[in-house]
């Protein structure tokens, strides 16, 4: 991993039951991962960069509860793919683990 090197994106999003929105929200509060083919299609997006047009959020899952998410944006539609989920858990597991929380 390195330095963002994109956009300036959000500085907060909620994750309170009753103002969550967004795919990163959604990830964390769900404590699953979520593909999101195209943003303009999905409920409550978040457009942090507006050439986003596909987007993978994978919760970082630590003793069985969500403490962050790894988001990853595409400026294709259908960007992501089921490998590549598989490949962002195995990511996200490893920066758990790793990690001296």
């Amino acid at each position: 991993l390195g330095p963002f090197c994109g956009r300036p994106a959000c500085q907060f999003i909620s994750t309170t039951p009753e103002k969550a929105r967004g795919v990163c929200a959604d990830a964390y509060m769900q404590r699953k991962t979520v593909v999101v083919p195209s943003v303009d299609d999905y409920p409550g997006h978040i457009a942090c960069d507006g050439e986003t047009k596909s987007e993978i959020v994978c919760p970082l899952l630590y003793e069985g509860r969500s403490i962050g998410v790894l988001d990853l944006d595409c400026l294709a539609l259908d960007g992501f793919d089921e490998d590549d989920r598989a490949g962002l858990e195995k990511i996200a597991s490893l920066i758990t683990q790793s990690c001296d929380w």
